[in-house]
């Protein structure tokens, strides 16, 4: 199921797996209060989605040797470990689940499929000076969109407008760092750089605070 374990350095570690069936013997690990979580999701595509989250997170513990804490939403929907230590992000496209890990500082990760419908609601996540730089190019949009995502998640609060509060400087689509900032906010002039890779037609970004 293993497609990518990245340690990026000591204190910080990625993984991004593939979406598929599994053992429910492949998630002990888990907590008590995941595995009422996990028994709850009805959905079967969603409880994958999940599942595979959760072994990628654990595998990028696995590589710093940090022992698996189990984690839990907070007030905004962003996931913490459940004995305070160290900061996770998780997300999940259609085939990929992954994590980052960072034991300090919190993080953000996001997957997307490129899909040629971006190009009709780039209005609705990109400054006009974005629209300005950026190419007709779903992938080029993709970035935006992810890069974003990243930084969002990063931040770690509500009420953060994509369009509005998170503003990225001029990057092409060969791109593998992208720089940006949170403006307008508590959280302004805070400056982000966001890590792209690729995964086949997948756009994979993260980040560090």
């Amino acid at each position: 199921m293993q497609t990518k374990i990245e340690k990026i350095d000591s204190s910080s570690a990625l993984a991004v797996k593939i979406i598929e069936p599994h053992e429910d013997q492949h998630l002990d690990f888990l907590s008590f209060r995941e595995k009422l979580s996990y028994a709850n999701i009805s959905h079967p595509e969603k409880k994958k989605e999940w599942a595979t989250a959760r072994l990628a997170i654990y595998d990028a513990l696995e590589a710093l040797q940090v022992p698996y804490p189990g984690f839990f939403k907070d007030e905004h929907g962003k996931s913490q470990s459940m004995n305070g230590q160290g900061f996770v992000s998780l997300t999940h496209t259609p085939g990929f689940a992954g994590a980052i890990f960072h034991r300090e500082q919190p993080v953000g990760i996001d997957m997307d499929l490129i899909r040629e419908k971006i190009l009709a609601i780039g209005f609705r996540f990109l400054d006009r000076s974005e629209l300005d730089f950026l190419e007709k190019d779903p992938a080029h949009y993709t970035m935006a969109w992810s890069a974003k995502e990243s930084i969002f998640k990063c931040q770690g609060k509500r009420g953060v407008s994509f369009r509005d509060n998170i503003l990225l400087e001029p990057f092409d689509n060969k791109a593998e760092k992208i720089k940006g900032k949170i403006r307008g906010t508590d959280f302004a002039d805070h400056y982000y750089t966001v890590e792209v890779r690729r995964l086949q037609n997948v756009i994979l970004t993260y980040t560090t605070w």
